[in-house]
């Protein structure tokens, strides 16, 4: 199976970055149902067009929240889920008093992340544990 990539550009380069980011709410408490989890995924979905990033897969469970988002270079995995969870903790405690009265904070201080691409960590292994063995129009023994 052929796997295709859709890259992006910038003036340094191309890239394909994207992460799969995993948050809850504070205690895990259930309360990510209804309009609060309607509100949450258009908030979501706000953020990432304003940071110009692409929403792969978006999930919104009672008490936690999946997340596969392409981002940019410049932005590091904690910088992508906290301006996910600083801005969504934000509007929803505003616009949904229950969460403000029954929580001290909408989100754990914590998140899972992890890298995610179009090919396997084992193929990118396999990639750079043979350059050597690919043919070259300068050879090793040039120094180059």
């Amino acid at each position: 199976m052929a796997v295709t990539r859709k890259v992006r550009q910038f003036s340094g380069g191309v890239y394909d970055l994207g992460l799969h980011v995993v948050w809850c709410p504070k205690y895990r408490r259930p309360v990510l149902d209804g309009r609060v989890a309607v509100r949450l995924e258009e908030l979501i979905r706000q953020k990432a067009d304003e940071r110009g990033w692409k929403i792969v897969a978006l999930e919104v469970m009672p008490d936690h929240v999946h997340l596969s988002v392409k981002h940019d270079p410049k932005s590091s995995a904690s910088y992508v889920a906290n301006q996910f969870k600083g801005f969504t903790s934000r509007a929803l405690r505003e616009e949904f008093p229950h969460l403000k009265s029954r929580m001290p904070t909408l989100w754990s201080s914590s998140y899972f992340a992890a890298s995610v691409g179009a090919v396997s960590a084992q193929a990118v292994q396999r990639y750079i544990d043979t350059q050597w063995e690919r043919p070259r129009k300068k050879s090793r023994e040039d120094g180059t």
